[in-house]
């Protein structure tokens, strides 16, 4: 099934306070229809950092703010421990609305498909170009999809340096939540993903 997109939804006027104004009027897939609210990205208008996840949770759904939940959690730990300010950052999502299924009275966070992924891209690429930051980095496998497409893969090319028509620095690393389903291997996957901000904020300071 192919998404309209949201290409028709964008406001002429393309600054931060437009656009998340603008995005709670799209239909530019299906998924507005089960979400409370479309969750735009926070932080500052001129960040140097973004940090791109992949779609809001149930937290962030009803809060209409990105990383609320206990992912956001890690990440902000994570971000302490590689040196990077959380209010230097803007935090978003790569898609907009919150994807979900029903078990009892729980909602059931659901993985976006390709379609709806494309379909809410140019809602990131607007939110990038009113900031104009020097890096960003894909949380894991979708926004990694949406920034970079099918070629680049999280595990394989994490905490490297990509090439983006969008940004002078790039990179791909895992999803905070992958922290959380780790188990065991906890502490690993956390130092691993400060490792891959570190080496972000070290290609900034350079």
């Amino acid at each position: 099934m192919s998404e309209p997109g949201a290409e028709e939804y964008l406001p002429r006027g393309r600054s931060l306070r437009t656009l998340r104004a603008a995005v709670q009027d799209c239909h530019g897939c299906d998924l507005y229809r089960d979400a409370t609210q479309a969750v735009f990205g926070e932080g500052p208008a001129k960040a140097r950092l973004v940090l791109v996840g992949e779609t809001p949770g149930d937290r962030e759904d009803l809060a209409g703010e990105p990383f609320v939940g206990p992912a956001g959690g890690v990440l902000r730990k994570a971000l302490a421990e590689a040196g990077i300010e959380v209010d230097d950052a803007y935090l978003t999502n790569a898609v907009k609305h919150f994807k979900w299924r029903p078990q009892g009275k729980r909602r059931l966070h659901q993985t976006p498909r390709a379609g709806e992924v494309n379909a809410c891209r140019p809602w990131l690429e607007a939110e990038v170009d009113a900031i104009g930051p020097e890096a960003i980095v894909a949380l894991g496998a979708t926004a990694t999809r949406s920034l970079f497409g099918t070629k680049v893969k999280v595990m394989k090319d994490r905490g490297k340096l990509l090439k983006s028509d969008l940004v002078p620095l790039a990179t791909v690393t895992i999803h905070p939540s992958a922290v959380l389903r780790a188990g065991d291997d906890r502490a690993d996957a956390f130092d691993s993903l400060v490792a891959d901000l570190r080496a972000v904020a070290d290609a900034m300071a350079a």
